[in-house]
């Protein structure tokens, strides 16, 4: 499911010098500022490389070693195996992937500009690196007999990094943005019973089997909540830039969701008490289709070097914000305020 969703974050830390030194510590301590300044370095810096590289190691290793035990240890392993998911969770988790694959890319690229990498080398680094992180947790999977390796996860994968390289050799600016958001959801407590009648279990139980409990649990994996949207900055896709009084961070987003998902491909399950299975024509599942405004954070004009760091951390989350939906079920609804 949304283990495959994490993303990398390469920080640096900013040193401030204090007042009552001498010269020579001055100077030495502007020279670790240059080195910890949030700026990019003017040319290639090796230990900010080091830095960089050893952040996003550790992070890397220690987000494997913890899907490792929170999704695979509990498993089986055996020989190499693929799987075909490409009709399961009704396309959530692989616009998933590619929104995940195409931050990962952009924050790698962006921590490798910190280095002082040319821009051509930091985007080709961004591109191995999401590339990477993502072929890891598939071949995880393979080797998992509760999953597999799955094409059509690689296949999106490749779609965002795709989608941040070509964005970066036409344009060098990401004017596309991949982000995700998290409508909470009410599941009912009504009976439902068993094939056989002889057992009982509810939505909302079946939700917190499914999904969690925790609204940690809830955001990365709820897929009736889940929305995954494509937001394009509206000014810099504006023929005339200069007079364009449009705001500079201001987006349009285009959301694509799901409701009615109680299963993979389908909403049946098996429990310890029977098997569970839920009628079409009374839970019928549907895609949603959203337009709505949005923020780039990075655009955002301020002075504040920790101000503008934070924000672009943020910049993978959509802003809550009015929304107009159209689903497959064919209604039409004004959202006045859509998490």
């Amino acid at each position: 499911m949304f283990k495959k969703l994490f993303i990398p974050i390469f920080f640096c830390v900013l040193a401030i010098s204090s007042p009552g030194q001498t010269t020579t510590d001055t100077m030495a301590n502007l020279t670790a500022v240059k080195f910890l300044s949030l700026e990019n370095a003017p040319t290639f810096d090796k230990r900010r490389f080091w830095v960089s590289a050893g952040t996003g190691f550790g992070l890397y290793a220690g987000a494997s070693l913890a899907m490792w035990h929170a999704w695979y240890k509990d498993f089986p392993l055996g020989g190499f195996q693929t799987f075909n998911d490409m009709q399961e969770w009704m396309g959530i988790d692989k616009a998933g992937h590619m929104m995940a694959a195409f931050n990962q890319a952009n924050y790698t690229f962006k921590g490798a500009q910190w280095t002082g990498m040319k821009r051509r080398k930091a985007m080709w680094t961004g591109v191995a690196v999401a590339s990477g992180l993502q072929a890891t947790i598939e071949i995880m999977d393979g080797f998992s007999q509760e999953w597999g390796f799955s094409l059509g996860d690689m296949a999106f994968n490749t779609f965002g990094v795709g989608l941040f390289a070509a964005q970066e050799m036409l344009w060098q600016e990401q004017r596309i943005l991949m982000k995700v958001s998290s409508s909470p959801q009410r599941y009912s407590k009504a009976p439902i019973y068993s094939v056989d009648g002889g057992s009982q279990t509810s939505l909302h139980e079946r939700a917190r089997n499914l999904y969690g409990s925790h609204p940690t649990e809830r955001f990365l994996k709820d897929y009736n909540a889940m929305t995954l949207w494509a937001s394009f900055n509206l000014k810099s896709f504006s023929k005339k830039k200069s007079n364009n009084r449009l705001p500079e961070w201001l987006n349009l987003a285009l959301g694509f969701g799901a409701g009615n998902i109680y299963g993979g491909f389908g909403n049946t399950w098996m429990t310890d008490e029977g098997a569970f299975v839920l009628g079409p024509n009374d839970y019928p599942r549907f895609h949603q289709f959203y337009l709505s405004p949005d923020i780039d954070f990075t655009r955002i004009p301020t002075r504040h070097r920790w101000l503008k760091f934070t924000l672009g951390l943020l910049n993978w989350i959509k802003v809550p914000a009015p929304a107009l939906e159209i689903n497959t079920l064919g209604k039409v609804n004004m959202h006045s305020i859509y998490w």
